[in-house]
């Protein structure tokens, strides 16, 4: 019975392993993600089979590799969060604490709610900067996009962008600030 298992294992990945990889891809900014998020949809699908039968092997294996690309892009979000919400010498220690609210486990409609009221939010505070300093925190938080290539493509000073960065986080920790003491006072 295993033995069964296993060759079947290995037909559907010789069967859709391409057109998967190729799914992932077009979804995710490098081949080296598109191939860990494969790698974990694989891992996935062996732990599956050896307990229960997958009745449409397609569809499952692509709702699989969606929930690993939407993780993905969730990290990068946490990352955002993280990043606008460090502890920082030059802003106070009564900082928002946007964590407890937007990654919690829990997925209810007030969580959901409060999360796109966050990003909601935050594009607004986005759009209130001036374009040099809202272009660098898209490029760098948003797109992932190092403060290198920024300066390759732009021709401004690494430490320039740097600075303009900070510049839009501080703004923006301190316009999602009063978000916070709203969200807080339910």
């Amino acid at each position: 019975m295993p033995q069964d298992k296993n060759s079947h294992i290995i037909q559907t990945i010789a069967a859709y392993g391409k057109n998967l990889l190729g799914f992932i891809r077009r979804r995710v900014k490098s081949d080296a993600d598109a191939e860990d998020i494969l790698q974990d949809v694989w891992y996935q699908f062996s732990a599956v089979i050896n307990s229960e039968p997958i009745e449409q092997t397609s569809a499952w294996l692509y709702r699989v590799a969606r929930n690993k690309i939407t993780d993905k892009h969730k990290k990068k979000k946490e990352t955002l969060i993280d990043d606008m919400l460090a502890d920082d010498e030059d802003y106070d220690d009564e900082a928002p604490d946007f964590k407890a609210i937007l990654l919690t486990e829990a997925t209810t409609p007030e969580t959901e709610y409060l999360r796109n009221l966050f990003w909601e939010q935050l594009f607004f505070a986005l759009d209130e900067l001036p374009e040099e300093q809202k272009q660098v925190f898209i490029w760098h938080e948003l797109e992932d996009i190092p403060f290198e290539e920024i300066a390759k493509r732009t021709g401004v000073n690494t430490n320039t962008l740097v600075s303009r960065k900070r510049y839009a986080v501080l703004h923006l920790r301190k316009r999602l600030a009063q978000l916070y003491t709203e969200i807080s006072e339910y």
